[in-house]
């Protein structure tokens, strides 16, 4: 009689990670119209601009990241819901600092809008390429690795102690996934922060990475299609719209 409770308690954790996703993807799904057309920053200001960075990254990471919180959850016997919550405040914190580059990227890249197209070319080469030779690195391969395989990581959580177990392991294992994925994010800016179909591509390649089988063959071939890109925006340039003045209907 008592197995039912135990699986809807530990069961908590994901589900509530999976509704602040769902809620973060209808704010972009009905937000997006209007601010896809501006490149870079989209005309938001640092505050705003990182508001919108974390929902967006609740949006694409925490789906990919519910079989961790489920695996925490069943380390914490008392009070789960308030420790998961801290947990999740915690690993969204360390996206949302992220958010900090990300908007200095942005700023600069928006202003390839003015430059002339074979600039915003080359600079669109340079994204694809960066993004595709991190995708194959072995810094890559150790994160990616952690985030299939969070055993070890949850020993780790496990042997914190005191009340900022939470926040140190929500934070760990945000800085794992910020790792594996920051490449991916780089992407966006081809395409534009706001693209709502270039978020969903990424979204499902993130999960497609850390929970497929073949979840290390797809880092990789993302990586040499990556590369290919590099090479391919030369001829089109609409692969890279945001960059090289193709606009949203380059996709």
């Amino acid at each position: 009689m008592t197995g039912g409770p135990v699986t809807a308690r530990h069961r908590a954790g994901p589900a509530g990670l999976l509704l602040v996703a769902a809620a973060a993807w209808v704010w972009v799904a009905t937000r997006w119209a209007d601010m896809q057309a501006m490149p870079g920053t989209m005309g938001l200001g640092l505050p705003a601009f990182l508001a919108v960075w974390t929902l967006m990254m609740a949006a694409m990471m925490l789906p990919a990241t519910a079989p961790v919180a489920a695996l925490y959850a069943r380390t914490i016997r008392v009070h789960r819901g308030p420790h998961m919550v801290v947990f999740t405040a915690a690993y969204l914190l360390v996206w949302a600092a992220a958010g900090l580059p990300a908007y200095a990227l942005a700023t600069g890249l928006g202003r390839t809008a003015g430059l002339p197209a074979p600039m915003g070319t080359a600079v669109a080469a340079a994204v694809f390429g960066f993004s595709g030779v991190y995708q194959l690195t072995p810094l890559k391969e150790r994160c990616l690795a952690r985030c299939r395989s969070p055993i070890s990581l949850m020993l780790r959580y496990a042997s914190y102690p005191g009340p900022s177990r939470d926040v140190r392991a929500g934070a760990h294992h945000g800085a794992f996934c910020l790792g594996c994925c920051w490449s991916l994010m780089v992407l966006l800016a081809a395409y534009g922060l706001m693209n709502l179909w270039a978020m969903v591509v990424l979204a499902a390649v993130i999960t497609g990475e850390k929970l497929a089988p073949a979840g290390r063959l797809v880092a990789r071939a993302v990586g040499v299609a990556s590369i290919a890109l590099a090479v391919a925006v030369f001829w089109v340039p609409a692969l890279a719209p945001d960059l090289t003045g193709g606009g949203t209907a380059g996709m």
